[in-house]
């Protein structure tokens, strides 16, 4: 029998495990998704992770964030978080300063141009959650999480 995935990526062969197809059906979905997301946010000129950065400043309030702080919250990681976050004050998105005692110490904060933004885009973001994941069942999504958790805590 061949599944959804196999007919999907046109694999013919059965996978060679059940963790296999588990962790490749995981991918490919986390794919779609994002894709559609990034598709959304190309008129307003951010990536998923740039959207990703000013939600989480926008959580920090006015005490902002140190550039690791930032990285260490990101959805996907990234290899350079200071040229992201350089590119994205360089736009007026956030504005970062040096600490007073230790010039060393930089604190990033979201600017009013990120939360005006963050603004325009809460429901297009919001309906594409529900075109996403509004078919399925809420019992069913927490079941969804819940494993996804069991997934990234293992021992």
């Amino acid at each position: 029998m061949v599944t959804r995935l196999q007919d999907e990526i046109k694999q013919r062969k059965p996978f060679r495990s059940l963790r296999e197809e588990a962790l490749l059906n995981i991918a490919r979905t986390a794919a779609a998704l994002e894709h559609e997301v990034a598709q959304a946010l190309k008129p307003y000129d951010i990536t998923p992770t740039q959207y990703n950065v000013l939600r989480i400043l926008r959580g920090a309030g006015a005490e902002g964030l140190c550039r690791n702080e930032v990285g260490a919250r990101l959805i996907r990681r990234v290899p350079d978080v200071t040229r992201l976050l350089d590119r994205m004050e360089e736009t007026g998105l956030l504005v970062r300063q040096r600490s007073g005692t230790d010039r060393r110490y930089v604190t990033t904060t979201i600017a009013k141009k990120g939360l005006d933004l963050l603004a325009r885009l809460e429901g297009p973001i919001t309906e594409i959650h529900r075109a996403q994941l509004g078919h399925v069942a809420e019992a069913r999504l927490r079941t969804l999480v819940d494993l996804l958790d069991e997934v990234r805590s293992r021992p």
